[in-house]
């Protein structure tokens, strides 16, 4: 499937809104959704959208693709170097 042209830059505007700061996102730049990260490196902001979650069956289904566990996941014997029960009379 062929990749839409790219959207060149633009400047916008940045303004305040009660104590935060807010961005103006020309059109042609809308991410899906209606939630954004904002991260900063440096002094770049970068905005990116945040993927919807994909609720218990996604989050079975990516980890039905994991590889198995091995040996070294297995719980320890935390038996193992205790002596034996005593049987105690009631």
């Amino acid at each position: 499937m062929p990749q839409p042209d790219p959207v060149p830059p633009r400047e916008t505007t940045i303004f305040r809104n009660n104590r935060s700061l807010a961005v103006r996102i020309p059109p042609g730049f809308g991410a899906p959704g209606d939630k954004v990260r904002v991260i900063t490196e440096g002094d770049r902001l970068i905005i990116e959208p945040v993927g919807r979650s994909a609720g218990l069956v996604g989050l079975l289904a990516q980890w039905a693709l994991e590889p198995p566990l091995g040996p070294e996941d297995d719980f320890p014997d935390i038996d193992e170097g205790l002596l034996p029960l005593k049987d105690v009379d009631l």
